[in-house]
Parts: structure tokens; sequence; C-alpha cells
């Protein structure tokens, strides 16, 4: 069982930054694939970035490639979405999301095992 918790989210204006954080329990950490996906109001949960467990390897979202970076700090047990040039359209709930597949990057959301609650991300214009 793994739990996640991410935090970092907030209010920022266009063309601002913020740096998400998901911290996961549980043991073997590396061995858990890991996304980022957000949720705007009335639309539904989308594909942002994903990390292998070995953090050798990333894929993005178009809208979201060259602007937003994921990394992993398994030691830590804690994967991160460094967000820079956001827009008003990057507004939504952000999750993080882990699955064990040590060698794979997965960008389904019914790919995905767990869950974390969530964490506001509004970008105003």
């Amino acid at each position: 069982q793994v739990q996640l918790v991410e935090s970092g989210g907030g209010l920022v204006q266009a063309g601002g930054s913020l740096r998400l954080s998901c911290a996961a329990s549980g043991r073997a950490f590396s061995t858990y694939a890991m996304g980022w996906f957000r949720q705007a109001p009335g639309k539904e949960r989308d594909f942002v970035a994903a990390i292998r467990g070995g953090g050798m390897s990333t894929v993005y979202a178009d809208s979201v490639k060259g602007r937003f970076t994921i990394s992993r700090v398994n030691a830590e047990n804690t994967i991160y979405l460094q967000m820079n040039n956001l827009k008003p359209e990057d507004t939504a709930i952000y999750y993080c999301a882990a699955v064990f597949a040590p060698y794979e990057l997965r960008k389904e959301v019914n790919e995905y095992q767990y869950w974390g609650q969530g964490t506001q991300v509004t970008v105003s214009s």
C-alpha cells in the first residue's frame, strides 16, 4: 500500500512558477512509476508528466512540454513538478499517482494504482 500527499499548490500570476511535491509512504519507492495529472472544473483528469522508477526517463503532455519538469528523489520518497511560465489554462487540481512498474512510463489514468488527494493550482491572468 502506498499513500501519497501532495503539497505546494497555490495562487500565482501568469508567467510565474510553482513547485509541487508529492511525498510517498511505503517501501521500495524506486519500483513505482510516478505521474502527475490534473483536473480542471467540469473536465476529465488529464495526464501531465510521468517518471520511471529510476528517474532517468520522463514523458510530458504536449501542453506542458518545455515549461514543466518532473523529478524524483528516491532516497526521500518524493517526486516534484516544477512548473514555470504558468498560464491561466494550467489552473486545475493537480494529483500525483503511483503504480508498481519499475521499468515503465505510464500515461493513462486507469494504469495507476494509488492517488493523492490533490492540490489546487490557480493561475490568474
